[in-house]
């Protein structure tokens, strides 16, 4: 018999899940029920059974009594018959991680809401998802990717999973929300978007598609699900996304959306395309493609790997790489993006500190549990795992003289590792991951690997870049709004403390306090809130104009709040460094072009 689940949304209100869960043939010996600690795509323990806030357990009308064993696991005592447990979870998480639930919407993980029974994973799961009473909620519908076992499509009711594993990773979304359909490759695919906003859904349609079946046609069909829901929520600032089998849940600012009217290629809406790229790629990269450690994932601990880098990275570089395949963006936007992604790496100190396979392994302790000292202590495994995988793409084609690319390993990766993970279960071991590589390319890759994730020597990308028609540029930022990009003419070097800044008010707070700059050297801390610099009130208008208006080398007095305490610093700024990237396309050698059309499929 299949564990049931009944999961209702009786008072919206109070932003809870009452969740039942029957099993007809319990452990004999005291069925033990746990819930994840984790969600697979989001590498940091989040503790999720301490939003059960009420438990109870019943076998035909008896009570039975329930043992808390640790932070997330209870057993209940030993019953002969069918026993249900009843327990209601607190929902208030609006992000792509957890649950969700008020008057307006509900969304949940099965990792946040959906109790394991112990020795019982493999078995095949039913859930009944419950539809709130009231005529407020009469034009609620239900978006999941997961089966129907009698729900109406968009509909409450009964669907079902053939495990726990596959229970947990498919996201449902509640409410009323706007949907589209259309197929990639002959596949069904929906986007639903919930909260208010006025985006052009057919543009949505026609550009989400290409992105659609430019992947699926990358490795080679046929897709690995049969149907693919996109589930979005529009919010008024807001940016994320998870990855799922046959899903993803994401979070975009509304006015990133396109609206009926727009005509070009808006940067919010940009950026959202990216994400929706990313995550589907994830499909294929993460989702089937594993890790040797996440096959199967150890929800009750973490799940350490070095290999992070290649899951997250490379599938950064794809996501834009596929909007310019695609014809979404163009190529002088595509290198736009790799500039500023060269600069975020380049402005982060900590880049000379970790290597990526420590950023990797440390994902659970640092990345995702960032401070105020992060950008002078960490590396992006995402960012520079991107520029990593651009590394490794462009060294490959070189060295075999273009007959191979990164595109070949992703693929002969699937061939091995993914189509058939479903059935046989198999992740890479840490060790195999660049033995394929060079398998694959038929070159030595040792020295590139050694370099690139065991050392915190920089990339060698303006070199390879150059070898495949792109010119680049390493130059001082203009002011703090400067993320990258090229500069046909140089402008006037800027003066900075070294500070990463965030508007509290109508103040300016130092968020980050960045190795060696004048704010360190002169005593400023993250948390600090500037007052005046030189007797002149600082603002976040007024803060890069007034740095300018002393020559280099001139002491300043900066006031600044620490807390509630007025305190007074001396501080020198200094110029700013050459820390950001500029690239553009160089035509002048047509091999090189070539070889730069080969690379970008344009």
């Amino acid at each position: 018999m299949p564990i049931q689940y009944r999961i209702s949304l009786v008072s919206p209100e109070t932003h809870c899940f009452d969740v039942t869960l029957q099993v007809d043939s319990p452990d004999p010996a005291g069925q033990v029920f746990w819930l994840p600690t984790w969600i697979p795509g989001s590498y940091l323990i989040r503790e999720f059974a301490r939003n059960i806030v009420a438990i109870s357990a019943m076998s035909g009308k008896q009570p039975v009594p329930l043992t808390k064993l640790d932070k997330q696991r209870w057993q209940a005592q030993a019953v002969a018959g069918p026993l249900t447990l009843n327990y209601r979870v607190y929902a208030w998480d609006l992000s792509v991680r957890g649950a969700y639930l008020d008057t307006t919407r509900g969304f949940f993980n099965g990792t946040s809401v959906f109790l394991a029974v112990e020795g019982q994973e493999d078995a095949p799961c039913e859930v009944e998802i419950v539809k709130p009473a009231g005529k407020d909620y009469k034009d609620w519908e239900v978006a999941t990717a997961l089966s129907s076992d009698g729900a109406k499509p968009w509909g409450f009711g009964r669907y079902g999973a053939q495990n726990y594993d596959e229970l947990i990773d498919h996201p449902v979304e509640i409410g009323v929300f706007s949907r589209i359909g259309f197929k990639a490759c002959g596949v069904p695919h929906e986007l639903v978007i919930a909260g208010q906003h006025h985006a052009d859904l057919k543009r949505l349609k026609q550009d989400i598609k290409k992105i659609c079946e430019a992947q699926i046609g990358f490795f080679g069909g046929p897709a690995p699900f049969a149907r693919y829901v996109f589930l979005t929520l529009a919010v008024g600032e807001g940016y994320g996304g998870l990855e799922h089998r046959a899903s993803t849940a994401l979070i975009c600012a509304r006015d990133d959306l396109p609206l009926a009217h727009d005509t070009d290629m808006k940067p919010g809406y940009r950026q959202f395309l990216g994400l929706v790229s990313h995550e589907y790629f994830h499909t294929w990269n993460v989702k089937r493609i594993k890790p040797a450690a996440f096959a199967p994932y150890a929800l009750d601990r973490e799940g350490y790997t070095r290999l992070l880098w290649a899951f997250e990275g490379i599938t950064s570089y794809y996501d834009d790489l596929f909007l310019l395949r695609t014809g979404l963006i163009s190529l002088q936007e595509y290198l736009d993006l790799l500039a500023q992604s060269m600069t975020n790496v380049q402005r982060t100190p900590g880049r000379q500190l970790q290597t990526l396979e420590e950023a990797s392994l440390d994902a659970w302790v640092k990345y995702y549990r960032q401070d105020e000292n992060s950008p002078n202590s960490l590396v992006s495994y995402y960012v520079k795992g991107a520029l990593a995988a651009l590394c490794l793409d462009l060294t490959i084609r070189k060295k075999s003289s273009g007959a191979k690319s990164l595109d070949d390993v992703m693929k002969v990766l699937w061939q091995r590792f993914g189509q058939d993970f479903d059935t046989r279960g198999c992740g890479i071991a840490e060790s195999e991951w660049e033995a394929i590589a060079q398998e694959v390319a038929g070159v030595d890759l040792t020295g590139f690997f050694n370099q690139t994730l065991r050392s915190v020597e920089e990339l060698p990308l303006p070199d390879l870049l150059a070898q495949f028609g792109i010119q680049s540029q390493l130059r001082a930022a203009t002011g703090s709004g400067d993320k990258g990009g090229w500069q046909n003419t140089a402008s006037k070097p800027t003066m900075t403390l070294g500070v990463r800044t965030a508007t509290e008010g109508s103040m300016v707070k130092l968020t980050h306090v960045l190795q060696d700059g004048a704010a360190q050297v002169a005593g400023l801390s993250a948390g600090d809130l500037l007052v005046a610099l030189d007797d002149l009130r600082v603002t976040p208008a007024s803060l890069d104009t007034l740095l300018a208006n002393r020559p280099v080398g001139k002491k300043r007095t900066l006031l600044a709040f620490r807390r509630d305490e007025l305190l007074r610093f001396e501080v020198e700024p200094q110029l700013a460094v050459a820390d950001t990237w500029g690239l553009q396309p160089d035509d002048t050698n047509p091999v090189v072009s070539d070889a730069r059309k080969a690379w970008l499929g344009v």
